[in-house]
């Protein structure tokens, strides 16, 4: 059996295991769970309804439009707005966009983004299932960090997709996303893996994508910390 092969059977039976433990969470052990049709990315209808005087994320993105309102917008391809569930239960933040998101005009894209979807596999869920964006918009050139005037024109839309999705948990994805969501300069090793609160919302902070890729040997606290947000969910499964 050629090492690619081992590889891919290894990556299979370790996603198995992620899904059944999280079937077995939910009590559905041996009795795979009916999802309920979950809407493409833009459309209405399916799930929770969005109530009245809440906007939408076709009106959130429609005032976006071609965004300017920080020097990004000069530089960037495409604006990444997020994509997923418009009722998801679970939102996922990043930092900003990197250089296949911008070519693409997607979130979580790239190498990151595959390791993203991995993760995911392994819990059970799907792109679908969850909603998954940045807190800014546009790429930073040579994929900077975002500077403090880029977060503060960005980070209004990304509260109104907050407001529009209501998710019982979001997961931020390192130290900017963290620390510009909680209003906090906590680093990111000293409060991920532990319970905050946006407004009403539970809120996980966790290691970026990238930053795993660097040090792989790191994932397993990313993880416990997703072991964590999966518990709560299953334990309010009716909310």
């Amino acid at each position: 059996m050629s090492e690619n092969l081992r590889q891919e059977l290894r990556e299979l039976l370790a996603g198995l295991e992620g899904w059944l433990k999280y079937q077995q969470r939910l009590g559905c052990l041996g009795t795979p769970r009916l999802k309920e049709a979950v809407p493409a990315p833009g459309e209405a209808g399916g799930g929770r309804a969005v109530p009245a005087g809440r906007p939408t994320l076709e009106e959130i993105r429609a005032e976006m439009g071609d965004c300017q309102r920080c020097k990004l917008g000069r530089t960037r391809t495409h604006l990444v707005f997020g994509e997923g569930s418009p009722q998801a239960r679970l939102m996922f933040v990043g930092e900003a966009p990197g250089e296949e998101e911008d070519l693409q005009g997607r979130p979580f894209v790239g190498q990151a983004g595959q390791l993203l979807n991995s993760l995911l596999s392994k819990l059970g869920l799907r792109r679908e299932d969850v909603y998954i964006t940045n807190v800014v918009k546009s790429r930073p050139p040579k994929n900077r960090d975002p500077e403090p005037d880029e977060v503060a024109a960005c980070l209004p839309f990304l509260i109104k997709q907050i407001e529009s999705i209501q998710p019982l948990v979001i997961v931020t994805l390192g130290k900017i996303s963290t620390q510009s969501l909680l209003k906090t300069t906590a680093p990111i090793t000293k409060i991920r893996g532990t319970w905050q609160k946006f407004g009403n919302i539970k809120v996980m902070p966790t290691f970026h994508p990238s930053y795993l890729l660097r040090f792989p040997k790191e994932r397993h606290k990313t993880w416990e910390d997703m072991q964590q947000v999966m518990e709560y969910l299953a334990a309010h499964e009716a909310d």
